[in-house]
């Protein structure tokens, strides 16, 4: 499992409960536990479930006017935060997103406040893309398409400065090292788990100078820790929360009785989704 969330530990056997981002209120205050915590709303990196009990520092108060749907993503903003500092885009970058999911949407729309010459964003279904050009991506480009890498090549000629794959195709990887340009860097935000990819490490990868980086939200990059925290980073996950309002992004929600529907429904048909929600009664 995962020993930097409490909430998923143990073995990775069925029953499971998995997921580790739940929003709701706090019903009941244990002894010692200051009482003023009865009734707020709060995020957990909790399993998906109707109850579970918490230690309060594992607790996160919803600001003001923070709706429960922006809350719950929280994770995923941290993890966008994350993956953008260790980008450490420049002004004037060429940059190249690979997905569209709700962390490389994320992403993407903390790089469209930087003062980039060009960022492109790739991603198979249309529905995502859609979602990636309103957000103000010079282009988004399905990967699939027969001129793909000449599309790319039309925004940026040398090929990007710097690459993002958050897709979670191992393939994608090949790809953005392919289109990244000398001395560029490809981050790699994704987590493959047990599938394996062929990269094309000879042609021009050396040659060019790439150089490849590891982005894991679990830690903070060492040559930031001196000035950086998780607390730090948290309150920037909840600020840009607040600019990017990703609740937009909802586009199904089922019950906890329905989860099977849900998952049925990410496995099957995954176009059809953007970012889904279980809701318990």
């Amino acid at each position: 499992m995962d020993a930097n969330f409490p909430g998923l530990s143990g073995s990775f056997a069925y029953p499971l409960a998995y997921g580790y981002a739940s929003t709701g209120q706090v019903l009941e205050v244990g002894a010692g536990v200051d009482p003023s915590w009865r009734g707020r709303q709060v995020v957990a990196f909790q399993p998906h479930s109707s109850h579970f009990v918490a230690d309060v520092s594992a607790l996160y108060p919803l600001p003001e006017e923070t709706p429960p749907e922006r809350a719950c993503l929280l994770p995923n903003m941290e993890t966008a935060v994350t993956l953008v500092q260790d980008a450490a885009p420049l002004l004037g970058e060429h940059v190249l997103v690979f997905g569209q999911g709700i962390v490389g949407l994320l992403t993407a729309a903390l790089l469209c406040e930087f003062p980039l010459q060009a960022l492109v964003s790739v991603e198979c279904h249309p529905r995502r893309r859609a979602a990636s050009l309103e957000l103000g991506v010079s282009a988004s480009l399905d990967p699939n398409g027969a001129d793909f890498r000449t599309q790319v090549r039309e925004h940026m000629p040398a090929g990007a400065d710097l690459a993002l794959e958050l897709s979670g195709a191992p393939q994608a990887l090949d790809e953005a090292i392919a289109l990244t340009g000398f001395a560029g860097r490809v981050v790699i935000g994704s987590w493959y788990g047990q599938k394996r990819t062929a990269l094309d490490l000879g042609s021009t990868f050396h040659r060019s100078r790439i150089r490849l980086v590891a982005s894991q939200v679990s830690t903070i990059a060492p040559e930031l820790t001196g000035r950086w925290d998780k607390a730090r980073r948290l309150a920037q996950a909840w600020s840009a929360l607040a600019r990017v309002r990703p609740e937009r992004w909802v586009t199904q929600r089922f019950p906890l009785e329905q989860a099977g529907q849900a998952y049925a429904l990410l496995d099957e048909t995954p176009g059809e989704a953007i970012q889904v929600l279980l809701e318990y009664s």
